[in-house]
């Protein structure tokens, strides 16, 4: 790593920042994003079979299975269409979101401004950076940072390397770098040690929505340290079993249905979170002040 390079810090707010991070598949999109058009276009309709397929090369491999799938959709489109990133994202422009999503990053942030907190969204996905690149609301400029797995680039814009690969126990580290302000996946201050007034977003002003197991490490850190855990399920289904599952080991605080409509129980339950964060930070600055006149 070169000694000139230089990283921009995130520093602490006015207000409470509260971190809302989002799996992305089966979380803000009823399915698997490669599964909306991407899968169909470049290995046909037996969805089941491709997924069969990536995990069996990740088996017989010892590969990491996020790096099987992004193998087996480059090879797979070979002599049917570029794997380009413009290809990747059109893609995620088809990408199908849960009802009210379109609008949600928005109302909550205004819930947020009408109690005095700061609230930004986060992705942090094992899906492809540049299909949830593709989608309205990452167009719309609705998350602050986007972590998920990407492709490097050649000279003609073709696909030919994985450039960041993010599965179910890495996905941790992102938590740790929103924390401390230090986004750019390569800073290497996501270790140094900051006073607990210094952190921009404590793990107590975080929440994270997930749907499944793969979030099991993430929810877990975040509960430990006093953030908020939401699994959510497809409404549609109304199955809750993966939800109640997780609430029965301790790995979620509360579950509700994916949906992101005005007034709906995923919008009470996070307007209830924004004004206890509100609160809490209020007690906590009389607690630092506290502490400061012990020490002078």
């Amino acid at each position: 790593m070169s000694e000139t390079t230089t990283y921009v810090r995130e520093h602490k707010e006015e207000r409470p920042v509260l971190a809302i991070c989002y799996d992305f598949d089966k979380t803000l999109s009823p399915n698997d994003m490669q599964a909306q058009g991407y899968i169909q276009d470049t290995y046909g309709d037996d969805i089941g079979a491709f997924w069969n397929e990536t995990n069996n090369l990740g088996t017989q491999n010892n590969m990491d299975q996020n790096l099987a799938y992004m193998y087996m959709m480059m090879e797979k489109a070979r002599g049917k269409n570029l794997f380009t990133r413009k290809v990747l994202e059109d893609y995620g422009s088809r990408v199908k979101l849960y009802d009210g999503v379109d609008t949600w990053f928005d109302r909550v942030k205004k819930i947020g401004e009408a109690n005095g907190v700061i609230v930004e969204h986060y992705i942090i996905s094992s899906g492809l950076l540049e299909m949830i690149e593709g989608t309205a609301p990452a167009r719309a400029g609705a998350f602050k940072k986007i972590y998920a797995s990407s492709f490097f680039y050649d000279g003609t814009g073709v696909a030919i390397w994985p450039a960041q690969v993010v599965n179910y126990t890495n996905k941790t580290q992102f938590l740790f770098r929103i924390e401390k302000g230090v986004l750019d996946v390569n800073d290497p201050r996501v270790n140094d040690y900051f006073q607990p007034e210094e952190l921009r977003v404590p793990f107590r002003n975080m929440v994270y929505i997930g749907d499944s197991q793969t979030d099991i490490p993430c929810m877990k850190l975040v509960n430990s340290y006093g953030g908020h855990s939401i699994g959510v399920y497809d409404p549609e289904s109304g199955d809750k079993s993966k939800v109640i599952k997780m609430l029965g080991e301790n790995r979620i605080k509360y579950f509700a249905p994916a949906d992101y409509n005005e007034g709906g129980e995923l919008e009470r339950l996070l307007e209830m979170i924004i004004k206890r964060t509100a609160a809490n930070e209020a007690l906590e600055e009389v607690r630092f002040a506290c502490e400061r006149q012990m020490h002078e």
